[in-house]
């Protein structure tokens, strides 16, 4: 008894430190950024273009994953995620030792493997936190989402300490050996049964394609991602070139958003056991309306920073959320729909990054966040169709 207490968490903790891992290598090439264009001289276009292949095969590893989480279940996904993650930080580590020509050819291959396996890991990652604990599926799947943005935070440190003490490399390195072992533990590791089984994949053939429901979630996703890239891809840009403020203080902005986005979702890992989740989830978008119409008004340091926190607290668990709750919606397709959904949130950030980018020859960043204003906005009247038709449905069966 004591032996499977011992293998049981350990299974739980391997999937949670594959989702700090994602967050980690999510964050390699940006905060390796300086170092690549002095050790390569990337120009700004070339270290911009190493990013196309990365949202790419995010989307196609995600519709991929999706698929093959029902041919041959979640645990070859969880431990190719670990693997993928830890060949693109070979491919980072080994741009110093190529030949100068094939620098940005192996740059752009590590961002492609690491997308891939970003979306390769959206069905084993979503998946597998609700069956350690069925009775608070949505603060499991949070929870996990929120370590995955503790990685994004504290890449960046890692990076700049192995940058300060000239030893760059050893940052991919790292977590290359992290990679490899953790690869290691969830082959190995006995996980919790796939919720199909045998008898459920015989029963189900098609995915919810056919829902209008799967859709508008889809839809959802694709707006979250709006919102959450004219945050975070723009504080920095906005802060300095619109407002004027200290580049420390632009800087600055961007990690407070990320801060705030890693503590709004522990609060809501608490809050969502006593809230219904739905609530939250309705809750939230507001606050993102509210963060873009006040953003025009960030003239100082100080409501710079706290309007970018705000944006990061009203960012912070709402797709966790819609996995969760689309995951409810579809139980038995829970593996392909959640990485159908982070399949839409690529898209939505790879389209999100180029359309601000020309909008801004016509409009002040000013204008572009008042007009975002709607992503939210659309996300509220989505979000609250579904939940009512969620309920009238479950009137109906109750009746």
């Amino acid at each position: 008894m004591l032996k499977q207490t011992v293998v049981n968490k350990l299974a739980l903790i391997s999937v949670y430190l594959i989702a700090f891992l994602q967050g980690l290598t999510l964050v390699s090439f940006p905060a390796s950024s300086a170092v690549l264009k002095q050790m390569h001289g990337f120009t700004d276009a070339q270290y911009g273009a190493i990013f196309l292949p990365q949202v790419a095969l995010a989307v196609l590893g995600a519709v991929v994953g999706g698929t093959l989480a029902r041919r041959l279940g979640l645990q070859p996904l969880l431990w190719l995620t670990a693997a993928g993650n830890g060949l693109s930080q070979l491919a980072l580590a080994a741009s110093v030792w190529v030949m100068p020509a094939l620098a940005f050819p192996t740059i752009l291959a590590g961002t492609a493997l690491l997308g891939f396996s970003f979306g390769l890991g959206g069905a084993p990652l979503n998946s597998y936190p609700p069956r350690f604990f069925p009775r608070h599926a949505p603060a499991a799947v949070v929870a996990l989402h929120t370590l995955l943005g503790l990685g994004l935070m504290v890449g960046p440190l890692l990076a700049e300490g192995f940058v300060r003490a000239d030893r760059w490399a050893g940052f991919p390195l790292l977590l290359l050996g992290l990679s490899v072992l953790l690869a290691l533990i969830a082959a190995t590791v006995r996980l919790p049964p796939d919720a199909g089984d045998e008898m459920d994949r015989r029963r189900i053939t098609n995915p919810p394609l056919t829902s209008g429901a799967f859709w508008i979630f889809a839809a959802i996703a694709v707006l979250y991602a709006f919102a959450e890239g004219a945050f975070s891809n723009w504080a920095v840009i906005y802060l300095r070139e619109a407002k004027a403020l200290p580049a420390g203080v632009a800087a600055l902005a961007l990690s407070v958003f990320w801060a705030a986005m890693v503590t709004g979702r522990l609060l809501v890992a608490v809050l969502v056991v006593r809230v219904a989740p739905q609530v939250i989830w309705l809750t939230l978008p507001v606050l993102m309306a509210a963060a873009f119409l006040l953003l025009p008004c960030a003239n100082t340091p100080a409501l710079g920073l706290g309007l970018f926190a705000l944006a990061g607290l009203a960012c912070s668990a709402f797709f966790p959320l819609t996995i969760t709750l689309a995951s409810a919606r579809f139980p038995d397709q829970v593996a392909w729909v959640s990485s159908m959904l982070i399949a839409a949130l690529m898209v939505g950030v790879g389209l999100g990054s180029f359309v601000i980018g020309p909008l801004r020859e016509w409009l002040a960043l000013e204008q572009i966040y008042r007009f975002s204003t709607l992503y939210p906005i659309l996300v509220i009247g989505l979000a609250g169709w579904l939940t009512v038709a969620q309920r009238r449905v479950a009137a109906v069966v109750g009746m």
